[in-house]
């Protein structure tokens, strides 16, 4: 069974910097797309960045682009998302999450979430 956990969320001010990292345990997502999603209270999930199985491509929602990257190191089956110039717009649970595609919109697998908090 493949599990994805997230970590690296907290509380941060406006303006610092936080690293996100998801693990995969069970099997290997090497071949697999990596997503990372954001939920805000009250909002609904949206698309934050993606990032192809070889690394070779990326994509950014245009809210976070400049200030985000997201990255994967296969070999530790972890994928990670750099956050600066953080926002307090930004405050939100962050997820991560699977699909064998990068033309997919199905995933296969998702991370239970990590809390980002950004204080004005």
């Amino acid at each position: 069974q493949v599990q994805l956990v997230e970590s690296g969320g907290g509380l941060v001010q406006a303006g610092g910097s936080l690293r996100l990292s998801c693990a995969a345990s069970g099997r290997t997502l090497s071949t697999y797309t990596m997503d990372w999603f954001r939920q805000a209270p009250g909002k609904e999930r949206e698309f934050v960045a993606a990032i192809f199985w070889n690394g070779g491509s990326t994509s950014y929602a245009d809210s976070v682009k400049g200030r985000f990257t997201i990255s994967r190191d296969k070999a530790k089956n972890t994928v990670y998302l750099q956050m600066n110039s953080l926002k307090p717009e930004d405050t939100a649970v962050y997820y991560c999450a699977a699909r064998q595609s990068w033309y997919s919109t199905e995933y296969d697998y998702w991370g239970q979430g990590t809390q980002v908090t950004v204080s004005s």
